[in-house]
């Protein structure tokens, strides 16, 4: 058995128990690289979802008493487990979702920092001792572990976004109950094996793995449940949203993309076309923060689609476990022809493909990386996200012009600028109505940083000092007759 079959787990955690469905039904998980079905999950539903609910609930009072530095030295026990084990979870991660064995291993790595790094915040989760208006009295301000969470991730980042939810929620004292996309479950599954040999106690990390409704509908049913974490498309998150009123849980939402990345002509063009390929074709496209919109100052847009092309002909595709492997395969046909749709939109409305274009030779789900000039704000791009490789340039003549397109979207997660006028780096702090803004960077996602977007891209922060934040209540306590 290699390492990665190691932490490979055909079962769900509830209750500190591996579990099958109660149907005895499973789900098969491909790989997209070889089509090769790698093995099987359970197909769990809302019974299965009650159940973990019950645990976790049953486990909140002492997991929530627990003392400060327990819970701290267990997130640090989480932390070493993890990379410990990072080729072997990289290579799993790789096997089920399709990227990069190089990606793979920052993904665990950047995993195991947000587990740090709220390690080290649950020690500053302050309340505050406020003047009162009359003599005789103490106001006090004390921060609370919320209660239950539950969790629901996508495919796309399937340890990391995890790591952005259960690190915050296991620092505070918050049992979790988690649902992993079912294209990319083993990812998720191993938090649960990775807490359960650190020591968290039985019912506090709860994996299911099943049908999104009936386990999400299980989730927001439930009053227990008094948080649930999102990241996934808006057009979910509404429903979410709109499910959590019966309830009146709290909510974070990571929802949907369009980023616009935007190259001034007195930008370093090197240096934008390298951000340009991190940003674009990470993850071959498939990141809600990758660059969607390629908008390029007219004096320079030739120079810079010149260098772009150069650039975007040197990734190597192929399976993410060869070496110098730049971009794996679509997680499935589906993301395919999403891909090709748009494309055909395009090319209809003026679009002129430079690059790329089509299929990969490789067959499959691959896809060739694409350049394309000529793009404009009519085009289903201009307003939806690729999620695939495929960087569309726009052309623009001033700074205004540049944010009022960057703008034109319902979306406001994340934008980017190149630009070495400073003034400019801070109008466009400014101007653009995006939760992240990169300035001469392609790649801004960081633990010591909040991540989130504005507008219909969610609510809520992960990351930072800002990523505690929705894990705690907050009580006021008065005390008279001192």
């Amino acid at each position: 058995m290699s390492d990665w079959q190691s932490w490979k787990r055909e079962a769900n955690h509830v209750g500190g128990a591996w579990v099958q469905a109660d149907s005895g039904k499973t789900i098969d998980v491909t790989n997209p690289a070889t089509g090769e079905v790698i093995g099987t999950v359970p197909a769990c539903g809302a019974a299965e979802t009650h159940r973990a609910i019950d645990a976790a609930a049953a486990a909140f009072p002492a997991f929530a008493a627990l003392d400060l530095m327990s819970r701290v030295g267990l997130l640090w026990k989480l932390h070493d487990a993890l990379m410990d084990n990072q080729t072997a979870l990289a290579e799993l991660l790789t096997i089920e979702m399709g990227k990069p064995l190089a990606e793979a291993k920052g993904e665990i790595a950047i995993g195991a920092q947000y587990v740090r790094w709220f390690a080290e915040e649950a020690r500053r989760a302050k309340g505050e001792i406020v003047p009162a208006g009359v003599n005789g009295r103490r106001i006090l301000v004390t921060r609370h572990p919320v209660g239950v969470v539950g969790m629901i991730t996508p495919w796309n980042f399937p340890s990391s976004m995890l790591a952005r939810k259960i690190a915050p929620a296991l620092a505070v004292g918050c049992p979790i109950v988690a649902k992993p996309a079912t294209a990319t479950p083993y990812s998720g599954l191993a938090w649960a094996a990775l807490a359960e040999e650190v020591g968290y106690p039985s019912g506090v990390v709860n994996v299911v793995t099943g049908s999104a409704r009936a386990i999400a509908g299980a989730m927001m049913e439930r009053s227990e449940v008094r948080k649930v974490t999102f990241t996934g498309s808006t057009e979910v998150g509404k429903e979410l949203i709109r499910a959590s009123a019966d309830t009146v849980k709290k909510l974070s939402m990571e929802l949907g993309g369009n980023a616009p990345f935007i190259v001034f002509e007195d930008a370093d063009l090197d240096a934008a076309a390298d951000g340009a390929i991190v940003s674009k074709y990470r993850n071959s496209g498939q990141t809600c923060v990758c660059a969607n919109r390629i908008y390029v100052q007219a004096s320079v847009h030739d120079a810079f689609v010149e260098k772009l092309v150069e650039k975007t002909k040197a990734l190597k595709v192929g399976d993410g476990r060869e070496a110098g492997v730049a971009q794996g395969p679509l997680i499935d046909l589906d993301a395919v022809a999403k891909v090709e749709e748009l494309l055909d939109d395009a090319k209809g409305k003026g679009a002129t493909v430079v690059l790329g274009g089509s299929r990969h030779q490789l067959g499959g789900t691959f896809f060739q990386p694409t350049v394309l000039t000529g793009a404009t704000q009519d085009m289903a791009f201009a307003t939806e996200e690729i999620f695939g490789p495929v960087a569309p340039v726009f052309a623009f003549e001033t700074e205004a012009e540049a944010v009022a397109m960057a703008n034109d979207t319902v979306f406001g997660l994340a934008s980017y600028v190149y630009t070495r006028d400073l003034g400019r780096a801070f109008r466009m702090n400014d101007a653009l109505q995006y939760g992240m803004i990169g300035i001469n960077s392609g790649l801004i996602t960081t633990v010591e940083a909040p991540f989130g977007g504005v507008k219909e891209s969610g609510m809520g922060k992960e990351g930072g000092s800002q990523g505690l934040e929705d894990y705690l209540d907050t009580k006021y306590v008065c005390i008279d007759g001192i």
